[in-house]
């Protein structure tokens, strides 16, 4: 296979082994070093490729290298929860998008619920149940991919599952998430005119009573009505650091909205957060807090005007 052969394979494929990397490894950033990790791997054992299906054989080379750069980082939660996973990063929808298989990035294992669980598994139990409930692999195809046998395939699959339903939320062992209608549509644009009408009673009639809230990388974890209490009075309340305005977006199928904030005496609202709704019912059941850097990937821009 010549160079250009192979960089149109790498291309056409790019965005889907990107999303596949990104749910082994729950980083965007670590995603795109594994990504071209893999592209260099299979570039050096390109050999490999004739006669067999390339694009099964690009992922088996991105899950060894997510196996690797798991391994190598040595980190992993115990109680599996967003606070926890410190590297945790969202993914844009507008790039989830770009993926040419709808199974790729099906909801409910994409939406940061499931990666979080997810990271609490061992690495191999993870690739695993990714190959094998994400992809549709078949056992045989599972184990060729992991250097195993069916039967040792087969039992982390089993494992992986049952520590799966353990840890997502109790309506949701099923890994069932429902599509976005009309009620989430509605709850976002609460959301967001309780936060540009400096709103705290909206904001709370917006949360369920449980509501979570986490900031990664950040391990404070804010939980129930009380807590957001406080936040929204530093928030809106006298000691405020400005004026707020809301946009919306969506990252890993999910409802989200760009914060900017404008301080006293400036002329702009600035990028200042990126947080992620999971909603229950007609509630906000939590809310992932990420910096401002994730914003830009999100077609959101860096300033909007007073």
């Amino acid at each position: 296979m010549d160079e250009p052969t192979f960089g149109e394979l790498a291309r056409r494929h790019h965005r889907e082994l990107h999303v596949h990397c990104y749910r082994m490894l729950a980083s965007y950033e670590e995603a795109e070093d594994a990504v071209q990790e893999a592209m260099i791997r299979a570039w050096q054992h390109r050999d490999e490729i004739a006669g067999g299906n390339v694009r099964a054989w690009l992922y088996r080379v991105c899950t060894n290298v997510c196996l690797d750069a798991i391994r190598r980082r040595r980190r992993r939660p115990i109680a599996a929860t967003a606070a926890e996973v410190g590297w945790l990063e969202p993914y844009p929808d507008v790039l989830l998008e770009e993926a040419p298989d709808d199974a790729v990035v099906d909801r409910e294992t994409i939406e940061l619920t499931f990666l979080v669980a997810l990271q609490a598994l061992p690495p191999r139990q993870r690739a695993a149940l990714v190959a094998r409930d994400v992809l549709g692999w078949t056992a045989v195809e599972t184990a060729e991919a992991l250097a195993t046998s069916v039967a040792a395939a087969n039992s982390a699959v089993q494992r992986a599952r049952a520590t799966m339903q353990a840890r997502l939320p109790a309506r949701r062992a099923d890994w069932s998430a429902p599509e976005a209608g009309a009620a989430e549509r509605e709850l976002l644009a609460r959301f967001i005119r309780a936060n540009d009408e400096g709103d705290a009673a909206l904001a709370l009639a917006c949360a369920a009573e449980d509501i979570r809230i986490t900031m990664p990388p950040h391990p404070a974890v804010f939980a129930g009505h009380d807590d957001l209490r406080t936040l929204l009075d530093r928030a809106f309340g006298p000691a405020r650091e400005g004026d707020w305005r809301t946009l919306p977006t969506r990252v890993n199928r999910l409802p989200a909205a760009g914060s900017y904030l404008r301080r006293p005496g400036d002329t702009v609202f600035r990028a200042y957060k990126l947080d992620v709704l999971r909603v229950e019912g007609d509630r906000i059941a939590e809310i992932t807090t990420f910096g401002v850097a994730h914003l830009a990937r999100c077609g959101l821009p860096a300033e909007v005007p007073a």
